[in-house]
Order: C-alpha cells, then structure tokens, then sequence
C-alpha cells in the first residue's frame, strides 16, 4: 500500500467507502460519479500504479477479473452485459494512480470507441 494513495486508505478503512466486494486480494466498491446505473471500481489490494505495472505480475489481474466475475456474477448485470474499462494515464482519463477497473452496465451502454 501507499501511504497518500486515496485508494489505498479507501482499502484500509481510513476513507469510507460503498463497499460491494472483498476478499484476500480485492477491494470493490461504487463510484462517487458513476457514469452509468452501475458504476463500480475493482482494484488490486496491492497498489500499482496503472496495469502496465500491474501486468509484472499478471496473477493479479487475474485476482482482480475473478473478483469481477464472482461479484457480477449475483447481479443481473451477468445476463444483460456490462463493460470493464481501465484508463492509463492523464490523457485516458486516469485521475487516481492506484490501478482500478471501472464495471459499468445496468443500461444500455453506447458503442465505446466509435467515432461519429
């Protein structure tokens, strides 16, 4: 953990938080600006910051995708689809260095990544 990482004292209880998910290795929890009905983050209890150092060791997304489909998986969100999204860096959008991965669905979702 990192000591002024805002997720990281999410993870340790120091910064509450709508907690969805946790187990041994992940820490689900709502976006405060959700951006769809279901808005949730997912992230590594083990702080890096963004998933191409968190690809050194790929056991971890592989935590954090089992997490997503354990939780999703008791939502109706499993039958009607849902979209996993991680930003990298500034111009992505990245605002927070901790990885995460944004679960968002619960509505009809637009075509990511069309341009008009």
């Amino acid at each position: 953990m990192s000591g002024d990482c805002l997720f990281c004292k999410i993870i340790n209880g120091s910064i509450p938080s709508k907690k969805v998910f946790e187990n041994e290795h992940v820490y689900a929890f709502e976006d405060i600006y959700p951006q769809a009905k279901v808005h949730l983050l997912f992230l590594h209890k083990q702080h890096t910051a963004n998933v191409i150092e968190m690809a050194e060791n790929p056991q971890q997304i592989a935590e954090v995708f089992k997490g997503i489909s354990e939780y999703t998986a008791t939502l109706p969100l499993s039958k009607s689809g849902f979209r996993v999204v991680t930003n990298l860096g500034p111009d992505a959008g990245q605002t927070v260095f901790h990885t995460h991965f944004h679960v968002v669905g619960g509505e009809p979702l637009g075509h990511f990544g069309r341009r008009s």
